[in-house]
């Protein structure tokens, strides 16, 4: 397999590469249950997941995607999520179907692969390491990693740079609109897949390079791209 300029292929994790929601809605439940407030429903929890842990706090707490809570009531919740996440980041989360064979064949082709996500990167590398795939990556991005994280584009500038790669022959490979406008920012182009967190949002009419409803897919659809 080989494609004529593509050669560097950027994941979002969760929503992309593993199902983390039910993980999430246990932490963030025990968080809740610890500053004296209702739990949230995994349905609730899926709908909100995507822009990073302190923005999922800030609307298991309030019910609102876009809600702020009192600054002392979220640090507080989030030092909870942090405990209970802690070790039990893996309990019910899963790797998506062809996730695994997809990142090997890439990986054996000479792809170079990179994991760009705003979970916290203490969090991340485990987590590819006990799906197995973390060994597939030539660099891991976490929310921490720089800056600021997506939308903007800085994470997916680093994460070229730690390839020795360029934009122009970089692809990225997500589940949301965070994913979609990181890589517009960037210039990058952007495949977008139907299995993860897409807040309602609907991602064909984003107009990314392609949309795609299993991630064997990406292997035929490579190509068309160069």
């Amino acid at each position: 397999m080989s494609f004529n300029n593509i050669d560097t292929l950027l994941f979002d994790l969760d929503g992309t590469l593993i199902d983390s929601v039910p993980d999430l809605t246990n932490s963030a439940n025990f968080a809740l249950r610890h500053i004296g407030l209702p739990e949230r429903s995994e349905v609730e929890i899926r709908s909100w997941v995507g822009n990073g842990v302190d923005l999922l706090i800030h609307r298991t707490i309030t019910g609102s995607l876009d809600g702020l809570a009192p600054t002392n009531q979220h640090q507080q919740a989030k030092q909870y999520f942090y405990e209970w996440y802690s070790a039990h980041s893996a309990d019910l989360s899963r790797r998506y179907p062809g996730v695994i064979d997809t990142l090997n064949r890439l990986h054996s082709a000479g792809f170079k692969l990179a994991c760009v996500t705003n979970k916290p990167e203490r969090f991340t590398q485990p987590l590819l390491d006990h799906f197995q795939i973390g060994h597939l990556f030539n660099a891991v991005v976490g929310g921490d990693s720089t800056a600021t994280r997506k939308p903007d584009p800085e994470p997916l500038f680093h994460a070229v740079q730690l390839l020795g790669s360029r934009v122009t022959t970089s692809v990225m490979i997500g589940d949301s609109i965070n994913d979609y406008q990181a890589a517009k920012n960037a210039k990058m182009a952007s495949i977008m897949v139907t299995w993860g967190y897409d807040q309602g949002i609907d991602l064909a009419e984003l107009a990314p390079a392609a949309v795609i409803d299993d991630m064997t897919t990406l292997l035929k659809i490579l190509p068309a791209l160069n």
